[in-house]
């Protein structure tokens, strides 16, 4: 069970700090719920490794609920949107404790399709209507997303702390419905903790968001709040079933020229199941994990739902 533990723990090294989020304003937030999942906070084992994640997602809003989308004070309703985006980069956990801790470095990119339709796009807050039945979609990159943890293990009992920001160069254009791209700078750092007992785990990880301001639209997005869930049970050594959930929270308004709805505070709420396996490959083990979100109680946000597939591949190990 030792062994099996310790190459566990090397496949979740590349998993968990999935470093991933999507174009802000228009009810979407900088990070993406859902990005933390089981064992969130279990010290791995040094040295590189490499996490692909696919990330679908189908979410819409009805026509009685405006969003601004493209910017430019443009207001849409009735938004049907989707994206299949691919996300991977290099992680690397050291070896040398740091606070008495383990810490570990990601950086993230995603190249991928986004695609929206739209009912009625408006010119302004009083509704005059621009155009009808409009569609848009992109294909192209994502900004660039670096994260940083820090974990400490005391028994069944993990801590951490995190750190992520973003460059943004990903594909955007204040003009288009659909982005890749972020627009502008943001900021989200939080701490969660994990129990795991070798057979059983429940994970919570909890942060906050602040965005800058979007210079193109005069936009800036309100600080928000998140929590990621996670309750699995190792029903063997190498594979494990539960659920996930997330509860995402704006706790400030959105500001700005360009924020012509007001404040306009989101929200949104989900839960759904997860499996994880973990698989030799050679002489390594890599992890394959599936989860599913199915959201509701969403507010001045689409609501739909999205799938998580992640590929952990260990590329090398400290000795």
């Amino acid at each position: 069970m030792r062994k099996t533990s310790t190459a566990i723990l090397l496949a979740l090294s590349v998993a968990l700090p999935s470093s991933m989020a999507r174009a802000d304003e228009g009810g979407i937030s900088f990070w993406l719920p859902g990005q933390f999942g089981a064992l969130a906070a279990v010290p791995t084992e040094p040295g590189w490794a490499f996490p692909l994640i696919y990330y679908h997602a189908n979410a819409d809003i009805g026509a009685n609920e405006p969003l601004t989308r493209g910017g430019r004070g443009r207001i849409a309703a009735g938004v049907d949107a989707k994206a299949d985006l691919l996300f991977g980069g290099p992680t690397y956990t050291f070896a040398d404790p740091l606070l008495g801790g383990q810490a570990t470095l990601s950086l993230i990119a995603a190249v991928g399709r986004s695609e929206a339709d739209v009912e009625a796009t408006l010119s302004g807050p009083r509704g005059n209507t621009i155009s009808t039945q409009v569609s848009d979609s992109l294909k192209g990159g994502s900004d660039l997303y670096g994260m940083g943890t820090l974990k400490w293990n005391h028994g069944v009992h993990n801590f951490m702390v995190y750190g992520m920001g973003n460059l943004p160069v990903g594909a955007y254009d204040p003009d288009r419905l659909v982005n890749l791209g972020l627009g502008h700078a943001a900021l989200d750092g939080g701490g969660g903790y994990t129990y795991f007992d070798k057979r059983n785990e429940f994970s919570a990880v909890a942060g906050m968001t602040y965005n800058w301001e979007n210079n193109d639209t005069d936009y800036q997005n309100g600080i928000d709040v998140h929590l990621d869930l996670s309750a699995s049970h190792f029903v063997t050594e190498q594979t494990h079933v539960g659920l996930v959930g997330y509860v995402y929270q704006q706790v400030a308004g959105d500001s700005g020229s360009g924020a012509v709805l007001g404040d306009f505070k989101s929200r949104v709420t989900a839960v759904g199941p997860q499996v994880g396996h973990f698989f030799k490959v050679g002489k390594d083990l890599w992890y394959a994990n599936l989860k599913g979100y199915n959201e509701f109680d969403a507010k001045n946000r689409a609501e739909g739902w999205n799938l998580w597939l992640t590929l952990a591949i260990p590329l090398s190990s400290e000795p």
